[in-house]
């Protein structure tokens, strides 16, 4: 045998292993049959496993299936995987088998291991500790792992992007009533429309941003419900009937989310539902955040040739080889953040469509990485986008400076003169370079009080004004 190696055995036979590895056999089997990338699951996923395997264990020494030394030793190597102390453990590649089997295995040998040390056995003996003999205990690869999603997308969700998306939302309110009396063009098609408030137009983002984290509660309904307890294949064999029900109480209770077992084993175990549910609406999040940055960058966009309505932050150097540009890099990073979680959403899809086959999903390690990427990656990149851009911009001259010679003030005037006239006045000012005030001093027949009172941007900015509809 080679030098830094043990032999471990599992149900195919021996196989070597590194000495100082707390996995084993089926690990390592794993790790020679899929060398296909360097993507592991996430820390999320792999706490969530751990907590599963915690919470099994205790329930199983409750209920008198597993020896109470056992049970402790088990319940304290999870523990260090909970803590990420083990997650070097964790070497299974994402692209595996389609159950999750050699990672659900990963974790029991790791366990396993780690309780026999703990207990003050040889690590790799299997005794007094069996990596499916009480590690995995009432358990099946085919109901862990799905649940195990359920569990860390859902704690990675409310944990991290809801606070996110809060802080996010707090900071664009905060803008809104900074910015609330600054006056510009508003812009429909991308072409000039009636008078709004720069700080309205925060309002919205502000708004965008409250419904994203709304959103992020149906994704967290729908990751509630957890399989466990279906073990095989949803009917349950090789369980107590009382175990999956205790283990969720106990998960319920340690991270705060209302976890239940589901009432339809079948449906829950052979389905990724729960998890295309909540990836759809990651993906209305990111679309949401899309709007949020590429507006802020166009408005910012300059700062002489272009909008140039409000100043971006400037948080580094835009060009090697122009010098002084400066480029909207936060909004940037949103952006393809967003397109990361949109496609995302594609292999959660696909895979809840192809994978799921008879009474078992096989496509669930790379939706648990592509589901858990995106939450992650949305949490960082909203709470980045208030920190580094949002809070530190700042209005210009340019939008107040244009709005008296917006064409669009035309439209306060047709209530009182007909859509038909106040175009012939936008149009002649537009022709002319006049302004509508000046082109309707002459062609409207209003006095100048009233042209004061109806072509007042701020009145235009409040609702109830009545003016004629349209897009």
């Amino acid at each position: 045998m080679p030098v830094g190696t043990r032999v471990e055995r599992d149900s195919m036979g021996e196989l070597e292993v590194p000495a100082d590895a707390y996995y084993g056999a089926s690990t390592m089997r794993a790790q020679l049959n899929f060398p296909i990338s360097d993507l592991r699951l996430p820390r999320a996923f792999i706490r969530a496993l751990g907590l599963i395997k915690q919470q099994a264990a205790l329930v199983n020494r409750d209920l008198g299936l597993l020896d109470p030394s056992l049970a402790d030793a088990i319940a304290r190597a999870a523990q260090d995987v909970v803590a990420g102390d083990l997650d070097s453990q964790f070497v299974v590649d994402v692209f595996q088998t389609g159950s999750g089997t050699s990672t659900n295995m990963n974790a029991n040998e790791v366990i396993g291991n780690r309780a026999i040390e703990l207990l003050g056995g040889t690590r790799g003996a299997r005794d007094p500790v069996h990596p499916n003999d009480h590690v995995n205990l009432g358990q099946s690869s085919n109901d862990v792992i799905p649940s195990a999603i359920h569990v860390a997308a859902a704690m990675v969700i409310t944990d991290e992007l809801v606070p996110a998306l809060g802080a996010l939302e707090r900071s664009l309110r905060a803008k809104s009533e900074e910015l609330w009396d600054v006056i510009k063009t508003g812009r429909t098609h991308l072409q000039d429309a009636t008078p709004i408030r720069l700080g309205q137009e925060f309002l919205g983002y502000a708004g965008q941003a409250e419904r994203a984290r709304q959103r992020c509660g149906e994704a967290g309904g729908a990751l509630q419900e957890l399989p466990l307890g279906g073990t095989a294949v949803g009917t349950g064999v090789g369980t107590d009937p009382a175990f999956a029900s205790r283990v969720i109480a106990r998960l319920a209770e340690l991270t705060g989310i209302s976890f239940r077992e589901t009432d339809n084993h079948f449906s829950a175990q052979s389905t990724l539902d729960g998890t295309v549910a909540a990836s759809a609406a990651l993906k209305s999040v990111a679309i949401a955040l899309h709007k949020i940055a590429s507006d802020i960058r166009l408005l910012g966009c300059g700062p002489r040739a272009g909008i140039a309505e409000i100043a971006i932050p400037a948080v580094q150097p835009g060009s090697s080889i122009m010098p002084g540009k400066v480029n909207p890099v936060i909004c940037e990073s949103v952006t393809m953040v967003t397109a990361q979680v949109i496609g995302n959403d594609a292999t959660v899809a696909f895979s809840g469509a192809t994978g799921s086959l008879l009474e078992l999903n096989v496509m669930m390690p790379v939706a648990a990485y592509a589901v858990l990427q995106s939450a992650s990656l949305l949490a960082a990149s909203a709470r980045n986008l208030a920190v580094q851009c949002v809070d530190g911009i700042t209005a210009t001259d340019n939008g107040p400076a244009l709005v008296e010679r917006g064409l669009m003030l035309s439209t306060a005037l047709a209530p009182r003169i007909g859509y038909d006239a106040a175009a012939a006045i936008a149009k002649e000012a537009y022709a002319s370079g006049r302004t509508v005030r000046e082109v309707a001093r002459e062609r409207s027949g209003l006095s100048e009080n009233e042209l004061d009172a109806l072509l007042d941007p701020e009145a235009m900015t409040r609702p109830g004004r009545g003016v004629a509809g349209g897009g």
